[in-house]
């Protein structure tokens, strides 16, 4: 999701506009790197908003009998969005969903949180930089982001942690993780009393990262473990820090179909795991590191082909 594209886009960027950040800085708190890196995520800087149209799709989701509700909301304020001058029906175009704008808003938050920070009197999130700056610094505030506090960075773990306390749900003092034997990624010593999560992405041997309550806001802005580790992960290069380690050892990989067999197995043993799908989001690593524990394997939430043969002989 990185590409060289996007970390020299995002630094050009971040100097480009750097008094507007200065300034969203000043008064919301949120750093020119964590909104640049949504920025660059959601649509390459505003080159790739979508192609939808979002009354279209949004009276079609309204319809739709799974999240009427939701989007029946989404839809009447995105006429008042146009009713009240903010935006054009016809320059209304973004995702299938009706997400709208450079950092793609729905239109209940579009309402409730795009600001006019060019002064010209309008909301506009599809062309003005100046408002999906500050825009986008206010709304994360509202998800929860607090002023001065880390969010995420890389780290190294020994091999004889306790795999079990590397789960989003858990938090320690960063004080105990450097007694565990953490450290950072270039080996130094851990400080502060800040409390953080321990999050394996892809298991115990690929790449660690201590997640701070920050984190919950990307959490808050997309759901999906994946995609907030990557928001994350972006705003910390853009930020400064190197590329992140590849893991030591050969990190176990399951098929898509593997997985989707994994959740299907952990369905039939009681355990939620979410959408059977084949992809591993958060439910689905908790209910694989719940049965790691109760099987007696490294409980680092990362599926195996032996966790597979467990599930099948069911002990």
């Amino acid at each position: 999701m990185l590409p060289g594209g996007r970390l020299s886009g995002g630094a050009a960027k971040i100097k480009q506009h750097a008094a507007l950040f200065a300034r969203e800085e000043r008064e919301f708190g949120v750093p020119a790197p964590v909104i640049t890196a949504f920025w660059g995520l959601e649509s390459d800087f505003g080159s790739g908003q979508g192609k939808d149209q979002a009354i279209k799709s949004l009276a079609s989701l309204a319809y739709d009998c799974r999240r009427s509700d939701m989007f029946r909301g989404h839809l009447f304020d995105a006429l008042r969005l146009i009713e009240r001058g903010a935006l054009r029906a016809d320059e209304m175009i973004g995702s299938w969903a009706g997400a709208l704008g450079q950092t793609q808003f729905m239109p209940s938050e579009y309402m409730a949180y795009a600001v006019d920070y060019d002064g010209d009197g309008k909301r506009n999130l599809i062309r003005s930089v100046p408002d999906v700056i500050g825009s986008t610094g206010k709304y994360l505030v509202h998800l929860g982001w607090q002023r001065g506090q880390p969010w995420m960075h890389e780290v190294r773990v020994p091999q004889n942690l306790k795999w079990e306390q590397a789960d989003l749900t858990i938090k320690h003092p960063v004080a105990q993780w450097a007694a565990w034997g953490v450290t950072r990624a270039n080996g130094q010593p851990l400080s502060g009393n800040l409390r953080a999560s321990l999050v394996l992405p892809m298991g115990r041997f690929g790449p660690a990262f201590l997640a701070y309550d920050n984190f919950q806001a990307y959490l808050q802005w997309n759901q999906s473990l994946m995609y907030s580790m990557t928001a994350a992960y972006y705003a910390t290069r853009l930020e400064g820090a190197p590329p992140m380690s590849r893991g030591s050892g050969n990190i176990p990989k399951l098929s898509i179909d593997q997985n989707r067999e994994v959740q299907q197995l952990l369905s039939r043993m009681g355990y939620d795991v979410g959408r059977i799908d084949g992809v591993l989001g958060t439910k689905s690593r908790t209910a694989i590191r719940e049965v790691q524990i109760k099987f007696g394997l490294p409980a680092d939430s990362w599926p195996t082909a032996e966790l597979l043969d467990r599930l099948h002989r069911g002990r």
